[in-house]
């Protein structure tokens, strides 16, 4: 994390070099968390670009922060309940993309649980993502699909990382059940 300080450093002393790193570093991760939350690819992109504005700033003020990536995780949270709060419409299930924006990096640390999560075709995983409660949908994408750790999520959500462990276990459990009765009717 030694990088990640001579960053903060640097951008708070106005280095825009710097902040172009930070968004090379996150930009993918939050624009497919925020595309997963809201209905067009424009309305992600304005929202990422938001999210990175409103980043810039609270770090040039030079508030205390921890994680860079729960940082830009929460802000972009905000965000988009800020959006649909001013459409006035909540926000909806994952919507139908014809693009595969759910994207599982081939990554040789995978658990047990993400290898039977693997192993089911991806239409079905998303399929089954959009069923689930909005909460269990949002962590296992932050977990499982952007890589943040349990105590990153709990900073993004507002929850103690036992609470984010026991919604995630829970997320889990739900979407395997969804999985399995899927293939259930599939067979008959």
């Amino acid at each position: 994390m030694h990088t990640h300080h001579v960053l903060l450093y640097n951008i708070r002393k106005g280095d825009a070099e710097s902040y172009g790193k930070i968004w090379d570093l996150y930009h993918g991760k939050i624009f497919r968390f925020i595309y997963l939350k809201v209905p067009t690819r424009q309305d992600a992109e304005d929202i990422t670009a938001d999210t990175f504005l409103k980043g810039w700033h609270y770090i040039r003020e030079g508030k205390h922060i921890s994680s860079l990536q729960a940082l830009f995780y929460t802000i972009a949270r905000n965000l988009v309940i800020d959006f649909y709060r001013k459409r006035g419409t909540p926000p909806e299930s994952l919507d139908d993309k014809n693009e595969d924006e759910i994207v599982i990096a081939n990554r040789s640390d995978l658990t047990l649980e993400e290898k039977m999560m693997l192993k089911s075709d991806m239409e079905e995983v998303e399929d089954a993502l959009r069923r689930l409660k909005d909460i269990f949908r949002e962590i296992i994408v932050l977990h499982y699909l952007n890589g943040l750790s349990l105590l990153e999520i709990s900073e993004v959500v507002q929850k103690s990382p036992g609470a984010v462990r026991v919604i995630l276990h829970r997320g889990l459990k739900t979407l395997r059940e969804i999985l399995e009765k899927n293939k259930k009717i599939q067979k008959k």
